[in-house]
């Protein structure tokens, strides 16, 4: 989850449903979203592009920050979190270069719409998050939004998913200073990774990693700004 300088708020109520007029504007805001924020800066993934245009994104934000849902940046989602700038979740979705049959663990679920987005693209979605209220919030959102592929779980990410693993692929909103141990182990061979790595106050790599037999191939691919990953969470 990405901070990029973004207030702390205390957790807000979640945004009641929009009116027909309301929808259509959001409709109109996403799809210039796509063209402006996404399409412009290289996003090429007709899917990708697709779930982005398809997962409302205000659903996952407060009521009174509903109406900057589509703005080029995050946003603050309560206890300390934020939901990421839609390019920065469209970037790390392209990366791991996601197929329909596919198992993803995301770590760091906050408000959900990563989930929400990686549901349109692949089989499962198995989703970690460590502060319990976000984890129900989430939960309950994309249950609204009927995405039945979507498994969240209260827990510690730097343990991962065990009972699914392997994964295909692992993608983490948060940034630990070393790569998790029990995250590549889950990651099967042939699998991807993205995360970003390093201290929060100080420039962070978001790095793709390629699990091959002789061990991860490691790419960085740009400077980011997310949230620290935190140890922690009950156990489920």
């Amino acid at each position: 989850m990405s901070t990029l300088g973004v207030p702390d708020l205390s957790a807000p109520d979640p945004a009641p449903p929009a009116n027909p007029a309301e929808e259509l504007a959001f409709v109109r805001a996403r799809a210039r979203m796509v063209q402006a924020q996404l399409r412009f800066r290289g996003i090429r993934d007709e899917r990708v592009l697709a779930a982005l245009a398809t997962v409302p994104r205000q659903a996952f934000v407060p009521a009174h920050l509903r109406a900057r849902a589509y703005e080029d940046g995050p946003l603050p989602i309560g206890l300390g979190q934020t939901i990421s700038q839609p390019y920065i979740v469209a970037f790390m979705t392209e990366a791991l270069a996601l197929q329909p049959g596919e198992r993803v663990l995301e770590v760091g679920t906050g408000s959900g719409y990563q989930a929400a987005v990686l549901s349109d693209l692949v089989a499962e979605v198995w989703t970690l998050e460590r502060v319990p209220e976000l984890a129900e919030r989430a939960r309950s959102q994309l249950a609204l939004l009927h995405c039945a592929n979507v498994r969240v779980r209260c827990g510690d990410g730097f343990l991962g998913w065990p009972e699914g693993a392997p994964f295909d692929a692992i993608l983490v909103t948060c940034a630990p200073e070393e790569v998790p141990p029990a995250l590549v182990a889950q990651l099967r061979e042939g699998g991807r990774m993205i995360l970003p790595l390093g201290p929060q106050g100080q420039a962070q790599q978001l790095c793709l990693l390629r699990k091959g037999p002789g061990g991860l191939d490691v790419q960085s691919v740009m400077l980011v700004a997310f949230v620290p990953m935190v140890p922690g969470g009950p156990e489920p």
